[in-house]
């Protein structure tokens, strides 16, 4: 219930203070959502199996977001960022989908 309070009111102040990204924030963030909706999807899938540990999730939602940030920007300083975050976008949205297939297994049995 507090998680979905806390979505409800992050959605509402989103909507009402109208953030805006600095543009050298802005090459970083959609990678690190991919990389947080990863951990997400992973946390769900494990809850499912019955092996959720909360300090597990923290640690791999704050790795998952850091180290998917400095692979784009070692990329970036490389002048090969745009392939990078192909690279890392192609591999978490591999991870995304086969949680996302166990998820769907363990709900619809299917």
């Amino acid at each position: 219930m507090i998680a979905a309070v806390g979505l409800v009111l992050g959605i509402v102040l989103g909507l009402v203070l109208d953030p805006s990204v600095p543009p050298w924030l802005q090459p970083y963030l959609p990678i690190a959502v991919v990389a947080a909706l990863d951990a997400v999807f992973g946390g769900f899938r494990a809850l499912l199996d019955g092996i959720f540990d909360d300090r597990v999730f923290i640690v791999s939602f704050l790795s998952n977001v850091v180290v998917a940030a400095v692979i784009v920007y070692l990329g970036d300083q490389l002048g090969v960022g745009s392939q990078l975050s192909t690279g890392v976008i192609v591999v978490l949205g591999i991870r995304i989908f086969s949680n996302v297939a166990s998820i769907r297994r363990h709900l619809f049995k299917a």
